[in-house]
């Protein structure tokens, strides 16, 4: 079978059955977490009208594990590499599995327990270890005053990767706050891995592959999950999804400079929300109602609103990813960086006139 052939029905066998697999097992693992009682309770912060099944990104791990398992079956039972590329076949891939299925029993750990934020944390530095040890490491980043790539001492290396796989969890889960918005943030970013992936001048379709099954897995839980959500993605999905995407802008090429565009809004609220909890003495993790999202409802938007244009935001960096490169990547998130600061403290100041409206929604407590 010709090559070119032989890719494209990976890469689109592999999305479609990962958003059909995600579509069966949504429904599923909300029957479970119902009868297992792991369910998110109205009141507080908390504004849905009913409890709503809490690990639904189970289903996610689910379906993207199980696309790719069926390929890697379709290839054994071929005798050789039918479909999937050679570098599958690492170790690096195995433990770097290990470590998001790591991320994941964690994540539902947190999911039924509803773990201290010191306790999340030291899981995702686990989790950040297995990847490390695994051998994946950030080796370089783009020189933001040249073309030039900056090559990190090792113990830099691990210390640089550990905080980007830590940060990226973090992103994902302080920005999942509305119905549908991590998923679909997360989905465009993995779209966005994945196309990076495929141009010529990286040509990486390991990355393609696990980027677009990616992907896949996510659309088909957005169907439960987009408002109004029939079942949330809990710290099971938050925790997996955002281990795969850190591994997936490190592989190969280092895509960290496209990673930071195209996640450029979690990551960058979640900058200035930690700034602001530490400058008014607050603990960085205390959950608030001061994150972006908010801010967009405040200012009127609708629940849907806010998160088709923070979908708008993340596909025009990742537009902006595919158009640019390495130190324009960098230049651009750096004036993200600042024309975000600006958005917030104008949206910030309809906040008051909201607490004032609403005072149980900006209620705020450690955890």
């Amino acid at each position: 079978m010709p090559a070119v052939s032989s890719t494209s029905i990976l890469l689109v066998g592999s999305t479609v059955l990962a958003f059909a697999l995600a579509a069966i097992a949504t429904p599923l693992v909300g029957f479970f977490a119902r009868r297992l009682g792991m369910l998110d309770m109205p009141g507080g912060r908390r504004r849905h009208p009913r409890p709503i099944p809490r690990p639904g990104g189970l289903a996610i791990a689910i379906a993207f594990g199980t696309a790719v398992f069926v390929f890697w079956l379709i290839d054994r039972l071929a005798g050789h590499p039918f479909l999937i590329p050679e570098e599958v076949r690492s170790s690096r891939f195995t433990l770097t599995a290990i470590a998001a299925l790591l991320g994941m029993a964690i994540g539902l750990l947190d999911d039924l327990l509803e773990l201290r934020a010191r306790w999340q944390f030291l899981g995702q530095v686990v989790v950040a270890a297995v990847i490390v040890i695994a051998g994946i490491h950030i080796d370089f980043v783009n020189d933001p005053l040249s073309d030039r790539l900056i090559e990190l001492s090792f113990p830099v290396a691990v210390a640089f990767t550990m905080l980007w796989i830590i940060g990226m969890n973090n992103a994902l889960n302080f920005i999942d706050g509305l119905d549908g918005l991590a998923a679909g943030v997360a989905a465009i970013a993995a779209l966005t891995l994945g196309g990076l992936a495929l141009l010529p001048q990286v040509s990486e379709p390991f990355v393609t592959w696990m980027g677009f099954t990616l992907a896949g897995a996510i659309a088909g839980f957005l169907l439960f999950n987009f408002h109004p959500a029939r079942l949330f993605m809990g710290s099971a999905g938050v925790v997996f999804v955002g281990t795969m995407l850190a591994v997936l802008s490190i592989f190969g090429t280092a895509k960290v400079a496209a990673a930071l565009l195209v996640l450029g809004v979690p990551i960058i609220d979640t900058f200035y929300v930690l700034v602001r909890r530490v400058l008014q003495g607050q603990p960085p993790f205390a959950p608030d109602r001061g994150h972006f999202h908010h801010r967009l409802l405040d200012v009127g938007l609708s629940h849907r609103q806010a998160v088709l244009l923070i979908y708008a935001l993340t596909l025009g960096f990742g537009t902006l990813a595919f158009l640019t490169s390495g130190r324009t990547q960098a230049l651009a998130f750096v004036g993200a960086v600042l024309l975000f600061g600006v958005a917030v403290v104008v949206l910030a100041q309809r906040a008051p006139k909201a607490e004032e409206l609403d005072p149980a929604l900006y209620a705020e407590k450690e955890v």
